[in-house]
C-alpha cells in the first residue's frame, strides 16, 4: 500500500529488536508425537526411526522455521564417539538445533551431555554468520525442579521438552483449557485499565 515500496522494502529487510525471537519462544514444550503409532514399549531408536519415517508430519509438529540437517551424526571428542540423534536449522534463530532423544525422564546427565554436544556443534558445525546452536532433549517424562537446576545458567541455550505419544485425554484438555482461561483472566484483570493485551 506504501506510495514508496522501495523504501518500505529496504526498511523491512532490517531487523528490529522486537523482531528477535527466543529459542524458549520458538520451541514448543511439550509436543505430541501420536502420529508415529508407537506401542507401549520401545528405544530411542525406535522413536528416532519412527520420526524420520514420518519427517514431513514431526517438521509440522516442530514449527514452520525448521529445516532438517540430519540424524546420528558422528563427533569424536577425546577417544569417544559420540552419536547426536537429529540436527535441524531454525531459519528464524538462525542456528543449528540439536536434538537428543530420552525415553525415560530427564536428567541432570542429560542436560550435561547436551551441553557437550553443542560446544563441539559451536565449535565445528556452526558457520561465522549463524547463532550458537541450540539444544533440545525430548523426554517422555519432565521434572520441573530438576529442569530448571539442571538448565539454568548455562553457556548454551539448552531446553528440555516433554513428549507425547498420544493426545491427553478429554479430562486433561478440559483442565488445561480451564487453567490457561484463568491465567488469561489474571492477566487482563492486572493491565491497567484500558489497556489491551
Amino acid at each position: 500500500m506504501s506510495k514508496n515500496k522501495a523504501a518500505m522494502l529496504e526498511k523491512g529487510q532490517e531487523a528490529l529488536p522486537g523482531d528477535a525471537v527466543s529459542p524458549r519462544e520458538a520451541i514448543k514444550d511439550p509436543f505430541v508425537l501420536e502420529f508415529l503409532d508407537l506401542k507401549d514399549e520401545y528405544s530411542e531408536s525406535d522413536l528416532e526411526a519412527a520420526l524420520i519415517q514420518h519427517l514431513e508430519t514431526f517438521l509440522l509438529e516442530l514449527g514452520g522455521d525448521f529445516c532438517f540437517i540430519g540424524r546420528q551424526k558422528r563427533l569424536r571428542v577425546g577417544d569417544a564417539w559420540y552419536r547426536v540423534d537429529l540436527i535441524f536449522f531454525h531459519r528464524r534463530l538462525r542456528c543449528l538445533v540439536v536434538i537428543d532423544f530420552k525415553i525415560g525422564a530427564f536428567t541432570a546427565a542429560d542436560a550435561g551431555q547436551m551441553h557437550l554436544y553443542l560446544n563441539y556443534a559451536r565449535e565445528h558445525w556452526t558457520h561465522a554468520d549463524e547463532n550458537p546452536p541450540v539444544g533440545l532433549i525430548l523426554c517422555a517424562e519432565k521434572d520441573a525442579a530438576v529442569a530448571h537446576y539442571a538448565l539454568e545458567g548455562l553457556p548454551n541455550e539448552v531446553l528440555a521438552a516433554e513428549y507425547r505419544t498420544a493426545l491427553p485425554d478429554e479430562q486433561e484438555l478440559s483442565a488445561e483449557i480451564e487453567r490457561t482461561r484463568a491465567l488469561l483472566e489474571e492477566r487482563r484483570a492486572a493491565l491497567p485499565e484500558g489497556e489491551i493485551e
